[in-house]
């Protein structure tokens, strides 16, 4: 329909222009001709490289996520305080546009929301494949780093993410062929070391893994590098809170393996950090040095049916070490989420945390989820 009417408009225009003006007035248009006109600028706008793209609904696939999330927390402390809260919010909203371009050039843009922010952009990419050609591909844009896996059942992020997950404007190389993936990286990190003008592309991993699938049994493990796991998203408050600087850049490393045998599947992972965390007060000297901080996860899912509805019980064990109460030390978690209409989903969480200082904290999480 779209097509069409923009082909109307435009032999509407062409109309006025050569027929109805003073200089044809007295030239009149049969209905044959005008038709034979109308088909002849249909022909044209749809040839490649017209007005309008050939069969764009088909080359563009849009997606999306609405979760919205009501939760209680309470905390007591070494001191013997104690508070509580309890909230509703949208946590986040997702709008994803897939496009192919042409053949081996491919689009991709994230708009989120998350509660109490503007809209961002989350992601934008540019995908250039090898497909049949050759198994590799070049992405270049904004983008979540291969550093880290970060699965889980749970609602709430894994403590893993919270220490590593990076998402920055970077080109990234990778390949793919028979199971066996593996990428490198480059960017331009947030995170600089002090005294130095270091606004340069000096930022670079790579992540190499295996993955693959049968009837019964399912697989992906791998491994990644990143040369400065202070440059991960959940770092920047936590400098900006304590006005530290990073004195030199600090590498990090995460292993992970999926597997998944009939109705279960286990979720290890491990992140640390390879070397301690020099950080400097304002004047430049030296404040404290934080030994080599690390998070893990474990996790069992099961699933099963309840009326015909996919439903999965989980439980989790997480932890730090060397977080200096940034993070809790052991985090217990459950969780169970059923299907209860087609792409709406019903999920709950149980978390408990314990901090090295003694602190301990709950939190109970509903949320009601739709994803197309």
């Amino acid at each position: 329909m779209m097509k069409r009417a923009m082909t109307v408009l435009a032999c509407l225009a062409l109309c006025w222009t050569f027929f109805i003006t003073p200089v044809h007035a007295e030239e009149t248009l049969s209905n044959h001709e005008l038709s034979m006109r109308i088909e002849q600028l249909e022909k044209k706008l749809g040839k490649e490289g017209g007005i309008l793209p050939d069969k764009w609904s088909e080359r563009i696939a849009l997606s999306g996520l609405i979760e919205v999330e009501a939760g209680y927390t309470s905390a007591d402390y070494a001191d013997g305080s104690s508070d509580d809260g309890s909230d509703i919010a949208v946590s986040a909203v997702e709008l994803g546009v897939n496009a192919d371009i042409v053949k081996h050039v491919f689009g991709h843009v994230l708009f989120k929301y998350e509660d109490d922010e503007d809209v961002f952009v989350d992601e934008a990419t540019i995908t250039i494949s090898g497909e049949d050609v050759v198994p590799a591909y070049l992405t270049a844009g904004k983008m979540y780093v291969p550093f880290g896996n970060f699965e889980t059942h749970m609602i709430s992020d894994p403590l893993t993410l919270e220490i590593a997950e990076t998402r920055e404007s970077a080109i990234q190389v990778g390949v793919e062929t028979g199971g066996l993936y593996g990428s490198a990286f480059i960017f331009n990190g947030d995170v600089d070391e002090a005294g130095e003008d270091d606004d340069h592309i000096d930022n670079f991993g790579a992540n190499a893994g295996y993955a693959m699938e049968s009837d019964t049994f399912t697989l992906d493990a791998g491994i990644s590098y990143v040369n400065n796991l202070i440059d991960a998203d959940g770092w920047g408050d936590i400098i900006d809170e304590s006005g530290l600087a990073l004195n030199d850049y600090v590498g990090g490393m995460g292993v992970y393996a999926i597997v998944g045998f009939g109705p279960f599947t286990l979720i290890g992972e491990y992140i640390t950090a390879l070397d301690e965390i020099e950080w400097l007060d304002e004047n430049g000297d030296l404040d404290h040095r934080q030994d080599e901080i690390s998070a893990w996860n474990l996790e069992v899912g099961y699933a099963f049916a309840i009326a015909e509805k996919e439903a999965t019980v989980a439980v989790a064990l997480q932890g730090t070490d060397e977080a200096e109460n940034m993070l809790p030390e052991t985090r217990y978690l459950g969780s169970f989420g059923i299907g209860i209409f087609e792409s709406t989903s019903l999920a709950f969480e149980y978390a408990h945390d314990e901090y090295e200082n003694d602190d301990e904290a709950d939190a109970f999480t509903a949320q009601l989820a739709i994803e197309f």
